[in-house]
């Protein structure tokens, strides 16, 4: 049975990014595509530029707000005509830098949108997908959650968590005939890493690679995914190396300054919206 077509499937962040090639990845596929993004007008553009890969509609979203979740859920079920089959919770930000920097404000904003708003969406539509026995649940988390670097604390305690909380969940609710999947990219070519320097271990994959995951993952269901794939070796590897190890590792790798040194005006604009990353940005007048 095709896990994809004819099924109605949610996207948060979709306007730009991950989210926005997975839609059309599932689109391709044959689903009805629902995308939620907080920026209305970005949202807005990116429903038009996917219309001609098949039915897709998208409305406001701060997945920090469960009530702004709940509206949007009622507006994908009103267009699917029945229930959602697939939720992907992409929505996400990435503040890096040293912990110490962080205001209030950002470390909040990245608890919130990258935890609560993973939180917020499987109890919305956790009770309807048991009530039917199936569904499919895609959290959208990082390596990050698996193997964390200098300069990615907060990000990567918020990824740890979301890969716990998926891990948890999956055998929680198996017998229940739902599916909870978390799939988790390496550094990717979006505006997440601007201002960074980045170069073998740490080259970027593009958010189509992330979409063929998803995608495929939603054809044949695993609990955790990296992209590419091999990273989940070298990261389960390093988790048994002792404190000298995994810097020298870290060290050798790059990856122990790439989120420490990086170009701050280049970055600027991208860590002023992940400092206020809650709320809906209407559209100008």
């Amino acid at each position: 049975m095709d896990k994809i077509r004819g099924r109605t499937v949610v996207i948060t962040g979709a306007a730009r990014g991950i989210g926005f090639a997975t839609a059309g990845a599932l689109l391709a596929r044959g689903a009805r595509v629902v995308i939620g993004d907080r920026d209305v007008a970005l949202g807005e553009s990116a429903v038009a530029k996917l219309s001609n890969l098949g039915p897709v509609s998208g409305y406001p979203l701060d997945v920090a707000d469960p009530a702004s979740f709940a509206t949007f859920l009622d507006k994908a079920r009103a267009d699917g005509g029945g229930g959602i089959d697939v939720l992907i919770n992409n929505a996400g930000v990435m503040p890096v830098g040293p912990f110490l920097d962080h205001t209030e404000q950002t470390i909040r904003s990245a608890v919130e949108v990258n935890f609560y708003g993973v939180i917020n969406g499987c109890r919305l539509v956790l009770p309807e997908m048991v009530a039917r026995r199936r569904g499919h649940i895609v959290n959208i988390a990082s390596v990050a959650g698996m193997l964390a670097v200098p300069g990615q604390a907060l990000y990567a305690g918020t990824k740890f968590a979301v890969l716990g909380f998926s891990t948890a969940l999956t055998d929680e609710y198996a017998r229940a005939g739902v599916d909870v999947s978390c799939v988790m990219p390496t550094f990717t070519n979006t505006e997440l890493i601007s201002g960074t320097k980045t170069s073998g271990m740490t080259t970027p994959v593009e958010p189509e690679d992330i979409a063929a995951a998803v995608v495929k993952v939603l054809d044949k269901p695993k609990t955790a995914v990296t992209v590419p794939y091999s990273f989940r070796f070298i990261a389960a590897a390093t988790a048994f190396l002792g404190p000298r190890g995994r810097r020298w590792l870290s060290a050798k790798t790059g990856t122990d300054r790439v989120f420490l040194d990086f170009d701050t005006s280049a970055r600027a604009a991208y860590e002023k919206r992940a400092q206020a990353a809650t709320g809906v940005v209407e559209a100008a007048e």
